[in-house]
């Protein structure tokens, strides 16, 4: 398993000539970075006495941005796995018409299971946005930085995921299918830039 290994290792195999792990795995990577840091971020507000105010809510944030960080840790091993649908279809008999079509179709199935990890991946991490927030309002400013990477982590993640919607669409012949995927991720787009100015503005409002 991928997430076992250690970063020594996660980053050797991720430079050998091995596909796995890619661009989408390492998505997944910055997405359980984004949720780790606001974790610790959380940690080191509560029982403080300048934040006793907020210390409960951080509470809650921590069990919840922790919970994203084990669903994004899986999500790197999902990753790795999501094109094995499409492999496996190209390796199926093409000698009759027959055999074409079911291949055809089942490619087409491959492609459209490859897409699901990485859309949800790229969605979901933006779920994180209001936790940013909380945090750069009200966490331990001491750690405002953190926040800011992230902010930086959640966009790369979201966007490195879309990446890999992106090539496979290339694929799909379900152009309603392609179309409604595209306008999903326009939408989530929209989310990334509206959250990552204002959020980031907090940011630069307790560093100033």
């Amino acid at each position: 398993m991928l997430k076992d290994l250690s970063i020594v290792e996660f980053a050797n195999e991720t430079a050998s000539n091995s596909p796995a792990p890619g661009g989408g795995s390492i998505a997944a990577l910055n997405a359980a970075m984004a949720a780790s840091l606001l974790t610790m971020v959380a940690n080191l507000t509560i029982g403080k006495k300048k934040y006793a105010d907020f210390s409960k809510r951080a509470e809650e944030i921590k069990i919840e941005c922790a919970k994203y960080k084990d669903l994004f840790v899986e999500a790197i091993d999902k990753d790795a796995s999501s094109f094995n649908g499409v492999m496996d279809a190209m390796k199926l008999p093409k000698e009759t018409e027959d055999e074409k079509k079911i291949r055809a179709e089942k490619i087409q199935e491959g492609y459209k299971k490859a897409i699901e990890v990485p859309l949800t991946l790229g969605t979901k991490v933006t779920e994180l946005y209001p936790y940013c927030k909380e945090l750069a309002e009200n966490g331990n400013s001491n750690a405002i930085t953190d926040v800011a990477v992230a902010l930086i982590n959640i966009k790369a993640a979201s966007e490195g995921a879309f990446l890999n919607v992106k090539i496979n669409l290339n694929s799909l012949k379900d152009q309603d299918y392609k179309k409604e995927l595209e306008e999903k991720m326009e939408k989530v787009a929209k989310v990334i830039k509206e959250n990552d100015q204002s959020i980031m503005k907090v940011v630069d409002e307790k560093l100033a």
